[in-house]
């Protein structure tokens, strides 16, 4: 079961707006939050469901906590619907692609959080702006509301392609954790253990090859930033279980921007060159799972997924 505590906030009503939603499962909590420039009160609490429940995959068993007895009550009492039909709309969509229990918190009663949310959506309204940060789990987080904009992208007023400018940013220190993995026949992965592949120290050419890539990552992707790395860890693991080597690359960098795209370069090139120095004997080896398991520094904190 899947815990989602939201809540919205105005200064105004209509004004500027924060929203937030908190999601628990299995001991794991992500934030989620945003704001919007003129709003109304109900229209956040609505936005902080509807980004709560598309966080979350679909057919999910989830708990919807609350404060507000306005999205509570629509949703189990089909209280009329007078305004806000384009968000009543993408709520039903999302909560009937999920297995969906709604529950009322009294606002302001001790909850932890249900203060939390609280206290993030005031946060945002502070902000200005249109803004939105996830800590814990990054799930993907859609533009739905009409009155929301996007976060600055890799296009221009114009539509033209620029790198983000990040020079307003504050100086942080920036860690970033990727792993993946390459599968293999036992036989080669005892090859790889022995040192006995035809090309040589398997692990120690991938692991060198991740370090390097990691230092070329703004000249592979083209809109990647260039910085200046500090520390660079890879580590090869050998699974028998799973006839597999484990790849974990932990980036550091004190910048304005993030290293996770250095991380998850490293493992990409390091598994990559696992698969080129074993292919003549295993062809049907398979590069799996590459993905982002942690990274922390800049305004959205430290994100923690596995």
């Amino acid at each position: 079961m899947i815990d989602i505590y939201t809540d919205g906030a105005c200064s105004g009503n209509p004004g500027p707006g924060g929203w937030a939603a908190i999601v628990v499962q299995d001991g794991r909590r992500a934030e989620l939050k945003g704001s919007a420039d003129q709003t109304t009160n109900n229209r956040m609490e609505l936005l902080a469901a509807i980004e709560g429940l598309a966080s979350i995959p679909d057919n999910s068993d989830v708990r919807v906590h609350s404060d507000s007895q306005y999205l509570v009550k629509t949703m189990t009492l089909n209280w009329k619907r007078r305004a806000n039909h384009d968000l009543w709309q993408k709520l039903d969509e999302l909560a009937a692609n999920r297995k969906v229990k709604w529950s009322w918190i009294e606002g302001h009663a001790g909850h932890p959080e249900n203060e939390r949310a609280d206290k993030l959506a005031v946060e945002m309204i502070c902000r200005g702006g249109t803004k939105r940060s996830v800590i814990g789990d990054p799930a993907a987080v859609p533009e739905i509301a009409p009155d929301s904009q996007k976060m600055p992208t890799h296009f221009d007023s114009s539509g033209q392609v620029h790198m983000v400018d990040v020079s307003a940013k504050d100086v942080t220190e920036r860690v970033a954790i990727a792993k993946g993995r390459v599968i293999m026949k036992p036989s080669t992965l005892e090859l790889i253990e022995q040192g006995q592949a035809a090309k040589g120290d398997v692990l120690a050419v991938a692991q060198t090859a991740g370090i390097m890539a990691a230092k070329k990552t703004s000249e592979l992707i083209p809109l990647c930033h260039p910085l200046r790395i500090t520390n660079i860890g890879l580590e090869l693991r050998l699974d028998k279980v799973k006839s597999s080597v484990e790849i974990t690359a932990t980036v550091k960098a004190a910048e304005k921007t993030g290293v996770e795209m250095e991380a998850l370069t490293a493992v990409a090139v390091s598994a990559l060159t696992i698969y080129d120095m074993c292919k003549a004997v295993d062809r049907g080896m398979s590069i799996e799972n590459i993905r982002l398991v942690q990274k922390s520094g800049g305004k959205s904190g430290t994100i923690t997924l596995e």
